[in-house]
């Protein structure tokens, strides 16, 4: 996953900012310390002392007796301890504090991007920022099945709209406690306003709570950022296509309302094959029939993604429209 230059600097500018931040803390914290508990200046002063001593018997071993460093600076640490507990005070308060405690603020552990620098990473790049404000909203705490009518019945199932709903929800809450071990795939389908979309957000802010990289795209603009990839060879469109290739869970939204040529096809079905090759989990959603799917993109795509994926079918009424009626609760 690369970013350009532009993108890299101002991520590592946060950083450089985050260390500044916290080492002008870290400066207060040690002044109101000082102030209360003097001893913890004279023990970080003999501290410091010891060290130089310790380079002088080194260096000069008539001048001075030897001694062990480690035990002489335990001693006094645990005393510091003892007295920053004694008075109220973290055992760590004089310490360096950071947000990420495996890269300390770096980015990088072991020459490694640290997974605190993917996210940022994933944030600055994400375009469809939107996203984060509706999953405020749309999520399993808001979910509701009040809007699933007993009486509208799938003849395939036998099932009516609200056993289909609870089905599909509890199937949701299953692709997300098997994530980490059984990557997976979701196909939504069913007509306008029936909750597939909502049930992908509800899916997406689980995941992104467990920390995982999540990306949402309406199938347009994933469709559009993948040809600037391909004939204008957009770098932010390149650096988000790897994204798109490698983040934890893709959601595919509206499938089937974008200008469906013979590249949309061919890019949907590398997209749909790469990420089951490579172990990773997608959504789709569309309000395409599975006839209608065919027709508009392949036997060798729907082939793939119902082989591969749990199919879900919703149904019912528009719930935006029971909603407006309702005064928009």
């Amino acid at each position: 996953m690369s970013l350009n230059n532009s993108q890299y600097d101002a991520l590592m500018r946060q950083y450089n900012q985050k260390q500044l931040k916290h080492k002008h803390e870290q400066r207060d914290r040690i002044r109101i310390a000082y102030k209360r508990i003097p001893r913890l200046q004279e023990i970080d002063n003999e501290i410091a002392s010891l060290s130089l001593k310790k380079a002088r018997a080194l260096l000069m071993p008539s001048s001075s007796a030897d001694f062990n460093l480690s035990d002489e600076i335990e001693t006094l640490s645990k005393e510091r301890r003892t007295l920053l507990l004694r008075n109220g005070f973290p055992a760590d308060y004089l310490e360096l504090h950071y947000d990420c405690p495996h890269c300390k603020d770096t980015g990088y552990v072991d020459n490694q991007k640290c997974s605190c620098f993917r996210k940022a990473a994933v944030d600055l790049l994400y375009t469809q920022s939107n996203i984060r404000e509706i999953l405020e909203v749309e999520n399993f705490e808001n979910f509701t099945f009040q809007y699933y009518s007993e009486e509208v019945k799938n003849p395939a199932t036998g099932l009516n709209a609200l056993e289909t709903a609870r089905d599909a929800y509890f199937k949701c809450w299953d692709f997300i406690d098997n994530f980490a071990s059984h990557p997976a795939g979701i196909f939504f389908y069913g007509d306008t306003g029936v909750g597939k979309t909502y049930l992908s957000h509800c899916i997406a802010k689980e995941l992104i709570q467990r920390s995982y990289f999540v990306l949402y795209f309406s199938s347009f603009d994933l469709f559009d950022l993948l040809a600037k990839n391909t004939f204008k060879k957009d770098t932010a469109a390149s650096d988000m296509a790897e994204y798109i290739a490698n983040c934890d869970l893709l959601i595919i939204d509206d499938l089937g309302t974008e200008l469906v040529n013979s590249f949309v096809a061919s890019q949907l079905f590398f997209c749909v094959n790469e990420r089951i090759i490579n172990h990773k989990s997608t959504i789709i959603s569309t309000n395409l029939t599975m006839e209608n799917f065919l027709e508009t993109y392949s036997e060798r795509i729907f082939s793939r993604i119902s082989s591969n994926y749990t199919m879900l079918k919703l149904i019912g009424n528009d719930i935006r429209i029971q909603k407006k009626l309702l005064g928009g609760k």
